[in-house]
């Protein structure tokens, strides 16, 4: 068990102007295949506390700054201090046996190669691609929490996992790897020429992800809307109660 840390002593985080929007605000992070796989290879080896910190942190767009390199994410988290501490993540880049297992698979399986190219990423690929076990995978920050991860890093992970939802070709550089890279290493293993159909126009490509449908009031944010409907009336209690009317016709459309 770590220590016990009185992390009020420290204060309250700092808001942050022009940080790190995120798309979720409740709920749970990441809608995509890639981007809930990665954040749960993170939550099963990772501190619990401090990683429910860090999604409240990733949500109050506490991230000031990210950039994503070849095996490593560093970013600029916003805490309690006048100046944002320097979180890095890390992943261990894949050698040797690992990638030669990755690029015979990506040889072997037809299709692959050309969904690759299209900026997809197969699910085949997960098992060498996910950390599976906390040795694959750092947390560091220059904060004053030896927690692992801090809640500074663990916010960025939140944040890579929603990034991951959208490009989630961006698993192949955390783990130290490009598409160029992958595509030499198929050709010089198998001697052989990348397939004529390179961009898949010949292929099935995977099912579109399901979209995650949710009551719209639990998306509804009321401060925009009562600015829209002071603009339409100086009457304050006129604004209320048309806020209670849209309300009131979300719920008829809900059900």
């Amino acid at each position: 068990m770590s220590p016990f840390t009185d992390y009020s002593e420290y204060g309250k985080r700092r808001p942050v102007r022009g940080g790190v929007e995120p798309r979720s605000r409740r709920g749970s992070f990441a809608r995509t295949w890639w981007g809930r796989a990665f954040i749960e290879a993170v939550e099963q080896v990772a501190d619990e506390g401090r990683l429910a910190r860090g999604r409240t942190y990733a949500r109050s767009g506490q991230v000031v700054t990210y950039d994503i390199e070849s095996g490593a994410v560093t970013a600029e988290v916003q805490g309690s201090q006048p100046r944002p501490f320097t979180s890095v993540l890390t992943l261990r880049k894949l050698r040797d046996e690992r990638l030669g297992e990755l690029i015979d698979l990506v040889r072997d399986t037809p299709g692959m190669l050309a969904q690759l190219a299209s900026g997809a990423l197969p699910q085949e690929l997960s098992p060498l691609l996910l950390p599976g076990t906390a040795a694959e995978l750092d947390f560091g920050c220059s904060c004053p929490d030896s927690g692992w991860p801090c809640k500074h890093v663990a916010a960025v992970c939140y944040i890579v996992a929603e990034r991951l939802d959208s490009e989630p070709s961006i698993m192949l550089t955390l783990r130290g790897l490009d598409l160029d890279t992958l595509i030499s290493g198929v050709q010089t293993d198998s001697g052989t020429t990348v397939s004529d159909d390179l961009y898949g126009e010949n292929i099935a490509l995977p099912r579109l992800p399901e979209p995650e449908f949710r009551p719209a009031l639990d998306d509804l944010d009321p401060v925009p809307l009562r600015q829209a409907l002071r603009m339409t009336t100086t009457d304050e209690p006129a604004a209320e109660a048309g806020l209670r009317e849209l309300h009131e016709l979300y719920r008829l459309f809900d059900t």
